[in-house]
């Protein structure tokens, strides 16, 4: 399989999984008419093993589908972005050497940026920046659950070989 083939095949697998982990594990907010969840871990894990743009592709797509097959297609443009970008700065932050300093700065960065994008998109769509205080303490929340879950994930998935070895194959 050459490396573009197995790029859009990660693409497309990372995609679903963050769709599956973000429909799964779904807790509505009543206040914010949205819902936590725990994709970003699977957003955070994708931008750690396998850089910004898998990152980006992942949580920008991934994300808003699960936000269109969940009845929140309000959300949906928002969240290709907010998400999007989250994946993005996270496998920028991370580069080419992953330490766990690096890893609780990026995905810290990618959880405030998922934040006060929401809080953005909420005042958008509410009409009110006041009102969409109220999606804070949530997402807040949900970042750093994923934080938790995507660290130790990631660093445990970076000592498979299949993966240390896609990784060698795609970037060189």
């Amino acid at each position: 399989m050459n490396n573009k083939t197995k790029k859009l095949v990660l693409n497309g697998l990372m995609i679903a999984l963050v769709c599956i982990a973000t429909m799964t594990f779904q807790i509505p907010t009543p206040g914010t008419n949205g819902y936590v969840n725990v994709g970003d871990a699977v957003i955070f894990i994708t931008s750690i093993l396998f850089g910004p743009v898998p990152g980006m592709v992942a949580g920008g797509i991934g994300s808003a589908l699960a936000d269109i097959l969940s009845g929140y297609t309000h959300w949906a443009l928002f969240t290709l972005i907010i998400k999007g970008l989250e994946g993005y700065l996270v496998g920028v932050i991370i580069g080419s050497k992953n330490t766990l300093v690096k890893s609780i700065l990026s995905t810290l960065l990618g959880s405030i940026t998922m934040v006060f994008g929401y809080f953005l998109a909420g005042a958008i769509l509410e009409g009110s920046f006041l009102v969409s205080l109220s999606s804070i303490p949530s997402n807040s929340v949900q970042g750093l659950v994923c934080m938790i879950i995507a660290i130790p994930l990631a660093y445990s998935l970076s000592k498979v070989d299949y993966i240390k070895t896609y990784r060698s194959n795609v970037n060189s």
